[in-house]
């Protein structure tokens, strides 16, 4: 027995200092699992009171002329993007409903806001407001009012809309600098309309370059049609962004969403209010990125700043002396590390001001005084004539859904970075009251993927053709879902 005690006792403390060694990194392991999963029930009940749901219609005829009127029939599909009947609202074809007065009110779209002030300025996304005639927020009370558009400003995506009331719930704005890649953050939105949604995930990336004048917030937070507009919230409950774009190459959330910061949007935002629109400097020249190679043959240190290309005549960049093949490095002192922070620095700079640029010329740096300009109002493009060209043979498969669809060329879907898809070549009803328009391109039905026209028929085929169908389509860069009820 004694022999036994011996054995067994250093046995038993050898197993025991194992087992409080496997215990204490365990612990430790645990303790930060926990740390490391958030909990964003707190945050939802804090900024959730202050998102919105906006609605947007607009006015459309729906008297029809004998043979029709082609220009306002394809108005009419443009302006039925995202068409849904509202409540209450019939929902039968056009051409079966009693005339009524020469205009009626139409869903346009759905998108999301967060209320800025107490007394009813909102902020949201200028794709989701710009163009229509009326604005219906809701509350997530339940409250609805009508929205007056304060101003829209398309080229950074920012628009603001006020509503007459007071006491309202606010957001809390956050510091877009403190943000870091890996930091958790929730959005709050619509997407397809489904009020008050919740969504999270990290910060991928900043300062990423998808436009001229805004960096965006990259994270992999879901976001969908109908989030647009709506908040990027940090984990201080402080809104960080506003949600507005997505990559994809179907058009479905893949993981990559772009959100506006915050900064850029308030400063956007207090112009909108003062005045109405924005006032953006410019000095007239065309540039390019500072390639290594270039840098080294011309001195530099390493490859930054903004290679001028091209100096427009009378601008304020040939005023102040800019030269084709300068290399601007300095912007009011501050370094431009890539040819894009240019305009973007000019463009925060009010008009008429005196700035200074620090210019890379024949192996030394130099300073030139500007006057910066003004950024003229964006005009509309007009489209330039093309010659007629023989339309490809189209599919009338789809003419239950008011569709006929054409192969796409290799030139289309290279233009378009596609790997397949039909284009829509003839609308009708209820297409055209899913918001469908000719020239849009079909990816998916009923969420199978299409690659061709002999893919888009074999789908139908096997549809139930009285009930509602999901289309995923592409319109310019957007990619979109609608849903075509079937005539009954």
């Amino acid at each position: 027995m004694i022999g036994l005690k011996r054995i067994a006792r250093p046995w038993l403390w050898q197993l025991g200092c194992v087992l409080g060694l496997l215990a204490l990194p365990m612990t430790g392991l645990h303790a930060q699992a926990m740390r490391g999963l958030p909990d964003f029930t707190e945050l939802v009940e804090q900024v959730g009171p202050s998102v919105v749901n906006i609605r947007t219609l607009e006015k459309v005829s729906n008297r029809r002329q004998p043979g029709g009127n082609s220009d306002e029939e394809m108005q009419e599909l443009f302006r039925r993007f995202f068409g849904q009947p509202l409540p209450g609202q019939p929902n039968t074809p056009r051409q079966q409903r009693p005339n009524r007065p020469q205009e009626e009110d139409q869903p346009r779209g759905v998108g999301s806001g967060f209320i800025l002030t107490a007394d009813g300025f909102i902020m949201t996304n200028a794709h989701v407001v710009d163009g229509a005639d009326q604005v219906l927020v809701t509350l997530p009370d339940k409250r609805e009012f009508k929205a007056r558009i304060v101003g829209v400003d398309k080229r950074s995506d920012v628009a603001v809309v006020k509503v007459e009331a007071t006491g309202l719930p606010v957001v809390k704005i956050g510091d877009v600098s403190r943000l870091k890649v890996g930091e958790w953050v929730m959005a709050i939105g619509s997407p397809f309309g489904l009020d008050n949604s919740v969504t999270a995930g990290i910060v991928s990336a900043k300062q990423r370059d998808t436009g001229d004048y805004l960096p965006f917030i990259q994270t992999d937070v879901a976001i969908n049609p109908g989030n647009s507009g709506g908040p990027l919230i940090n984990m201080r409950g402080e809104v960080v962004g506003i949600n507005s774009q997505i990559y994809s190459r179907s058009g479905g959330f893949m993981g990559i969403s772009f959100s506006i910061p915050i900064d850029e949007a308030i400063r956007v935002s207090d112009q909108l209010r003062t005045m109405g629109r924005v006032q953006r400097g410019r000095i007239g020249v065309q540039i390019d990125q500072v390639s290594k190679d270039v840098a080294e043959s011309l001195g530099l240190a390493k490859a930054q700043g903004a290679l001028v290309r091209s100096v427009e005549a009378g601008s304020p960049a040939e005023k102040a002396g800019v030269e084709a093949g300068d290399i601007i490095t300095r912007f009011e002192g501050k370094p431009i590390e890539k040819s894009a922070d240019l305009p973007r620095m000019v463009g925060s700079v009010k008009p008429g001001s005196k700035a200074t640029l620090t210019v890379w010329r024949r192996g030394s740096s130099k300073e030139l005084q500007v006057i910066v300009g003004e950024v003229e109002p964006e005009k509309t493009a007009q489209k330039a004539p093309s010659a007629p060209t023989e339309k490809p043979q189209a599919s009338h498969a789809g003419q239950f859904l008011g569709l006929t669809v054409s192969e796409l060329n290799e030139a289309q879907r290279q233009e378009l970075k596609l790997r397949g898809g039909v284009k829509v070549e003839t609308v009708a009803e209820p297409a055209a009251r899913a918001g469908l328009s000719e020239g849009d391109v079909i990816l998916a039905v009923a969420n199978t993927e299409i690659k061709n026209v002999k893919e888009f028929e074999a789908v139908l085929a096997r549809l139930d053709k009285t009930k509602p169908v999901a289309i995923l389509l592409r319109r310019g860069e957007w990619a979109q879902y609608t849903l075509i009820r079937p005539q009954r």
